[in-house]
């Protein structure tokens, strides 16, 4: 593809107001690529429960609006800007939003209706995107898109939860509250490190039917069924050892922090909304009682995507049931208020 080739354009959905549906148009793309960028262009997108946060406002106001949204897509290399190594033209590529191999570069400057147009150092609601060096891993070009899409965070960061965050053991129990794209990775993660009992918790029924499918030993719907005393029954007896909460509802958090054994690990997933704290008895955490919060599984994406990989192209890594719907760019608000209403049980795509 030589230069004249590449786009000026793009459509792309944008958050212009918090709570409130996003807006997809035309953007225009910069005109030249800085030290450290990558043009590319998006086969397809998950959408993560961060951006229905950034939508309502969980961490506050939104100092950056108007800005692109999305953070683990699959996509093809157009050109690189200078200094880029790890990637070239033609290549194919996870984008993910912890950093990896290359170099961080300024975040890029799109143009909206005539203003500029605030994104970060990776986007995935557009179908063209300027993406910095280290938000980018290349794979094989025969590499399943939806799958591909889902290393960019609901993999990489289920999994880095179980082997960073809560180093999960053999045998050791576990209670996974809130049975989303992570959670049901985290699901999957703890099978496949044995644990039990691996005990999924969520208010939808098809989420649980999904986690049952991925390792769950048992499933709890928490609108219908008390989780504390049926947490208390998977255990029989046994020290919970680790209870990894989704959710940010701080009664959760403190439920798990009640449940955990003296020396169990909690750790926080889930943001809670701002203002929302959680209030705790810290005297266990002085005897061996661990809480902890997890920034994105604490992954390398350049080393754990290519495990990773290799998991799922040896069949041990589920992932394509994982995907339960896909949309276009833009039916985007339509695919969002499907997830909040529990319609969709697994991640939802973004095709282009």
């Amino acid at each position: 593809m030589t230069e004249l080739e590449l786009p000026t354009t793009t459509k792309a959905a944008i958050l212009v107001a918090q709570h409130e549906p996003l807006v997809v148009d035309s953007i225009e793309l910069p005109k030249e690529l800085e030290v450290g960028q990558v043009l590319v262009e998006l086969q397809c997108s998950g959408i993560c429960g961060s951006q229905l946060g950034e939508i309502d406002g969980v961490k506050g106001p939104d100092r950056y609006l108007p800005h692109l949204m999305g953070h683990e897509g699959f996509a093809n290399v157009l050109t690189v800007g200078p200094g880029v190594k790890h990637v070239q033209i033609g290549d194919s590529v996870v984008l993910h939003w912890r950093p990896g191999a290359g170099i961080q570069s300024d975040p890029p400057r799109y143009r909206w209706q005539g203003q500029h147009l605030n994104a970060g150092w990776v986007t995935t609601f557009n179908r063209h995107a300027v993406v910095s060096e280290n938000r980018c891993t290349k794979v094989p070009a025969n590499t399943n898109p939806n799958a591909a899409a889902l290393f960019g965070c609901a993999v990489t960061t289920g999994f880095g939860v179980v082997e960073n965050n809560a180093k999960l053991k053999i045998g050791e129990a576990v209670v996974v509250f809130g049975a989303g794209g992570i959670g049901l990775n985290i699901v999957q993660a703890a099978a496949m490190v044995s644990a039990w009992p691996i005990i999924a918790i969520d208010r939808y029924e098809s989420r649980l039917d999904l986690a049952k499918q991925l390792g769950a030993s048992h499933c709890i719907n928490n609108n219908t069924i008390d989780a504390e005393a049926a947490i208390r029954e998977a255990l029989k007896g046994q020290p919970l050892d680790v209870f990894i909460d989704n959710t940010g509802v701080p009664e959760i958090i403190a439920l798990g922090y009640q449940l955990s054994h003296a020396r169990g690990r909690v750790i926080l997933v889930g943001v809670p909304r701002l203002g929302n704290n959680v209030s705790l008895h810290s005297l266990p955490l002085h005897f061996g009682k661990q809480i902890t919060g997890s920034h994105g599984g604490e992954t390398l994406p350049h080393k754990d995507i290519p495990r990773y990989l290799r998991l799922e192209q040896k069949g041990s890594l589920q992932l394509q049931r994982l995907v339960s719907a896909h949309y276009p760019l833009e039916q985007i608000n339509s695919a969002i208020a499907d997830m909040r209403d529990g319609a969709i049980a697994g991640r939802v795509m973004i095709t282009f």
